[in-house]
């Protein structure tokens, strides 16, 4: 068989195949919403290419220019694993040495089981590490996000400082500021609350925490060079926490926190 007749061939399946219209128009409209826009341009596309997966096939097998395309393949939709439904993403927020222990702060966030056997393996896995969600079940984790600020000690069993399950992570502006203060050595209801743990608006660049014997701490956003990413007072992204970045702040031994706010 000649390349002629092969050509002959493929224009007939071509005329055949009904490949369809792609929903030109929809994409346009949605293109003043960004989120409609991404959607649009997605459907779009896989439905260009469902259509015409036949015939691109066909052509890739001929010699010359288009020998060696491929059609792409539509990505299809995010795993447990991708989306940390089982193992969370977990940022450093700071980290020091107090009486020759260790400690340390982290922020987990989990995100959200698509159905209740995703909620019943996420709820397991939060068990087994020491953690209680904000829910009354395993089900009621469907569709929301988790989050766990957590301080450790040295070898003692890690705290708990702020923590949420929600649908919708608000997102701070302005000076807007969440915080919560905890022991930094061994759990103590009375105190002193040296640790300041909290949440405030991408946008802020310094949060002053104020103590009771008049001192004060300022953290300020994290530096660009290594050395930087190891200090006890600073402002920091958080993977997966879109509601905005996170303090710490450390009181100096015998006195606590008596207030904490944006200052810029």
């Amino acid at each position: 068989m000649t390349q002629t007749d092969i050509a002959l061939l493929l224009a007939h399946a071509a005329d055949e195949a009904e490949i369809g219209i792609a929903p030109v128009q929809a994409v346009v409209r949605g293109g003043r919403r960004r989120r409609a826009r991404r959607w649009a341009v997605g459907a779009a596309t896989t439905l260009v290419l469902a259509g015409s997966t036949g015939v691109t096939l066909a052509f890739a097998g001929l010699p010359g220019e288009h020998g060696d395309r491929v059609a792409p393949m539509a990505p299809g939709p995010a795993s447990a694993e991708e989306r940390h439904v089982y193992d969370p993403q977990q940022t450093e927020l700071a980290r020091g040495t107090e009486h020759g222990k260790e400690w340390e702060v982290r922020v987990q966030v989990w995100g959200a089981p698509r159905g209740a056997r995703e909620a019943d393996r996420q709820f397991d896995a939060m068990r087994r590490m020491g953690l209680g969600p904000a829910v009354d079940k395993a089900a009621d984790l469907v569709g929301k996000t988790s989050f766990f600020s957590v301080r450790s000690y040295g070898d003692d069993h890690p705290v708990v400082v702020m923590f949420d399950t929600t649908k919708r992570i608000d997102r701070l502006s302005g000076t807007d500021l969440q915080a919560a203060a905890v022991n930094l050595e061994e759990a103590d209801a009375k105190g002193p609350f040296r640790l300041v743990v909290g949440h405030v608006a991408k946008t802020a660049r310094e949060v002053t925490c104020r103590w009771k014997d008049g001192r004060s701490t300022v953290a300020v956003p994290e530096g660009p060079a290594p050395a930087a990413h190891h200090g006890s007072s600073l402002i920091r992204p958080v993977a997966g926490y879109p509601g905005g970045n996170w303090f710490v702040c450390v009181a100096p031994e015998g006195t606590a926190l008596k207030e904490a706010e944006v200052t810029k």
